[in-house]
Formats: C-alpha cells, sequence, structure tokens
C-alpha cells in the first residue's frame, strides 16, 4: 500500500506530453542545449545558478541533474519542444507529501506559454503520485513567474522568504495548489 505522506517516485518517471511539449529525462545528448541554460546571464537573474569555476564544473552541474532526471527520488524533467531542450523542470525540496518545484526556460523560448504548459501538466502528475502540496517561489520582480504560477492554478500562499542571491536580498513569494 501506498504511503501518501511520503510519496515514492516511480523509478523510471512517465513522460509527460502536452498539446507542444514533452517533458522526459535528460539524456546525454542534451548536453549542449543544457549548457545554454546554465551559463545563460538572464536565466541567472531569476533562476538561482552557481557562476562555473570551469566548464568541467557546468558538465557536471548537468550530469547531477541527469541523474536526477533519472532517480526515483527526485522529480526532475527536461522540457522539450519539437526534441530540442529548451528548459527543465525541477523538485527544489521535498518534505512528506509537498513538493518546491522550479522551472527554466530558455529566453528563446519565453512568452509562448511553455512554461506554464509544464506546470499545468506537472501538477496532476505529482497528485497522482501521491504529492498533496506543490508549490513555487519566485523573487517578486519577475512578475512573469508570478502569472505562470497563477495560470497553472496556483494561489498566493501567506508565506514568503529573504533570499541572498548574487550580492542582493530579493523579496521572495510563494504560490502553491492542493490536491482537489
Amino acid at each position: 500500500m501506498e504511503d501518501l505522506h511520503n510519496p515514492v517516485l516511480p523509478a523510471r518517471m512517465p513522460m509527460i506530453q502536452t498539446p507542444r511539449l514533452v517533458l522526459h529525462a535528460l539524456e546525454d545528448a542534451d548536453l549542449e542545449d543544457a549548457l545554454e541554460l546554465l551559463y545563460n546571464d538572464e536565466i541567472k537573474k531569476t533562476f538561482m545558478l552557481p557562476d562555473f569555476a570551469s566548464h568541467a564544473d557546468a558538465v557536471e552541474m548537468f550530469r547531477v541533474l541527469q541523474r536526477m532526471s533519472h532517480s526515483e527520488e527526485h522529480f526532475v524533467y527536461g522540457i522539450y519542444c519539437k526534441e530540442r531542450l529548451i528548459g527543465f523542470l525541477n523538485d527544489v525540496e521535498l518534505d512528506g507529501d509537498s513538493i518546491e518545484l522550479g522551472y527554466v526556460i530558455h529566453p528563446n523560448w519565453k512568452n509562448q506559454g511553455y512554461a506554464t504548459e509544464t506546470l499545468t501538466a506537472a501538477i496532476p502528475e505529482l497528485f497522482r503520485i501521491g504529492y498533496t502540496s506543490v508549490k513555487a517561489g519566485f523573487f517578486e520582480e519577475n512578475q512573469a513567474s508570478r502569472r505562470v504560477l497563477e495560470k497553472s492554478g496556483m494561489k498566493k500562499t501567506a508565506f514568503t522568504a529573504e533570499i541572498e542571491y548574487r550580492g542582493k536580498t530579493h523579496h521572495c513569494i510563494y504560490y502553491a495548489i492542493r490536491k482537489p
């Protein structure tokens, strides 16, 4: 019998398909597209990524994400449009039956609804595997993320946080959705 207070992710996460996107585990062939995401200065403004000391460090970060995307202990997916990696979705925190998500879409693919489409597809999958609460946070100045979370059915919570990132303190606002 499944323990709903400690969901166990399937050993091989199922592919998630939307009208325009496919979400699945990261593969070796995704390395160059993933590095574009990890090195992108615009992404680094709103998604917490390190400045890599070397190319090898960036490749290792990709390998970690790739392993997590194949792991039964994490919820990590590559986001693909026409078979090209355009972003990724990842667990930020797992806490019993609650999961916090983060997501990235390459700036060349932004403002086309892909982030909303991704979250709208991922949330029912998370509920299906046993999570009862899905949340995500964003830096207050990132209003595009606020709109994505609202369009995905999430509601603003009372919880906020002050997060130090890149020499600046960011006010982080959280949204969540509970399983009906």
